[in-house]
């Protein structure tokens, strides 16, 4: 055992220099055993323990004999001087020491805890703070600057003053329950897309790092335990539509309206597509050669997701007829343009409806009203009205008229797998809802299959 340094008063410590050199030295300064003063070539000292510890090992040469015999090294540092004092250096240096005795090696104690330091710091977020960081990247895939701001803004409304200032970590179900159940059965609609994104916010923190455990906003086998389904509470409706035999009598007055707004609404109604649709549709989308209008994914307004395909609309005669006589605006590629070249408002269409109907009950009519709500008819509930009448007035396919109104049809294989658009079968279909709107279809609309 080497001899025991005789311990160095703290005037003794701060008197020592370095000898010159490039190398550091150290100093034993006693007091305890393996204790020294490192000294760089520029001055600066820091407190070091050179030690042994866990199991005597040996080292033999080819003959068998020992050689070397002897425990682990390690020097440990403890901290620069003189921020740390000889007396806290001995106090560290037996504390390390008592550590080392009992097999635990405090290097690795000091890196695990720096490790579970910087975690916990990552994790540290709050839940408004983790939703900016979400957002940011979530609001990429929405191609509507509206849908963005509403994707936000229902958070903001509702999760935010209850959870926004918690850390992400400690949300659990309880704090989800309050933000959902005021408004679970009384706005069904909204707190369920609510929910939604907020387990995402939350799954997004997960993966992020930020916090561990299941996701308290998870539906099944979680939320749905607790709270009753939402399609056994939803106050969803539909949008009021037109009751069948009174389209044709809808038609003729729309005919009689001037405007961009009753032209809009009148391509509208026979194209049984969204008002989104039709508002922001531009001459490059028309083919008239191929009597084809196509709507590209991610278009504004179009309820097509980036990762969709192109969808195709047959454009029947009486559609064309109607392209062909609207007026082009210098500078607008909007195929109904409002006053100052940009596209209508949703209010425009809405306003021609309403008009339409106002001016029926004026003159002694009952206006135009939904068969169940009793309600008046709005635009989007044409595509209401056209199924149907699919489903009651023809004998076309179901799954086509689907098709026909964006909505998918079948499993998610069977998708895959069937990828076509039935596009000029579609065009007879939509060529016979005209000539019904028209007034000159007859009541039954039976589709006839041809036989080689």
């Amino acid at each position: 055992m080497p001899p025991r340094a005789k311990e160095m008063t703290p005037t003794q410590i701060k008197s020592l220099r370095h000898p010159g050199g490039n190398r550091a030295i150290k100093v034993a300064v006693g007091g305890v055993s393996g204790l020294h003063i490192q000294i760089q070539p520029s001055g600066a000292k820091s407190w070091v323990l050179r030690t042994r510890y866990g199991d005597w090992t040996e080292r033999r040469n080819a003959d068998g004999q020992v050689i070397e015999r002897g425990r682990k090294k390690r020097e440990i540092g403890l901290g620069a001087y003189p921020d740390i004092l000889p007396g806290a250096a001995r106090d560290k240096a037996r504390e390390a020491r008592a550590k080392l005795e009992a097999g635990i090696d405090p290097i690795a104690e000091k890196r695990a805890a720096r490790a579970a330091l910087m975690a916990a710091h990552r994790r540290g977020l709050s839940f408004v703070d983790v939703l900016d960081r979400y957002a940011a990247e979530k609001v990429k895939e929405f191609s509507s600057e509206k849908y963005r701001r509403q994707w936000r803004a229902t958070i903001d409304r509702y999760a935010t003053p209850e959870i926004g200032a918690m850390m992400v970590q400690d949300i659990g179900l309880q704090d989800v329950l309050r933000v959902l159940q005021p408004i679970w059965t009384t706005k069904t609609v909204t707190a369920s897309k609510l929910r939604q994104r907020i387990e995402k916010v939350l799954a997004y923190a997960t993966v992020q790092g930020h916090r561990t455990g299941d996701n308290p906003a998870r539906w099944s086998g979680n939320l749905d335990m607790i709270l009753p389904a939402a399609s056994k509470v939803s106050g969803a409706r539909n949008w009021p539509a037109l009751q069948l035999d009174d389209a044709p009598r809808w038609w003729r007055d729309l005919l009689t309206r001037e405007g961009m707004g009753a032209r809009a609404l009148r391509f509208q109604a026979m194209t049984a597509t969204r008002s989104g649709a039709i508002r922001f549709a531009t001459w490059s989308e028309i083919d008239l050669e191929n009597r084809v209008w196509t709507i590209q994914p991610g278009r504004k307004s179009s309820k097509i997701a980036p990762s969709d395909k192109a969808k195709r609309i047959p454009l029947t005669d009486a559609m064309i007829d109607l392209l062909n006589g609207l007026p082009r605006l210098a500078g607008s590629e909007f195929l109904f343009w409002a006053p100052r070249g940009g596209a209508l408002s949703d209010a425009t269409l809405g306003k021609v409806m309403r008009v339409i109907h106002e001016a029926d009950v004026r003159h002694g009519g009952k206006g135009y009203l939904d068969p169940a709500t009793g309600e008046p008819a709005v635009p989007h509930g044409f595509r209401s009205t056209f199924r149907t009448w699919v489903a009651e007035r023809t004998g076309y396919d179901g799954d086509m008229a689907e098709i026909a109104l964006f909505h998918k049809v079948g499993s998610k294989v069977a998708q895959a797998y069937d990828r076509s658009d039935q596009v000029e079968k579609r065009r007879g279909m939509m060529a016979a809802w005209g000539r019904f709107l028209a007034g000159k279809e007859p009541a039954k609309v039976v589709k006839m299959e041809v036989r080689a």
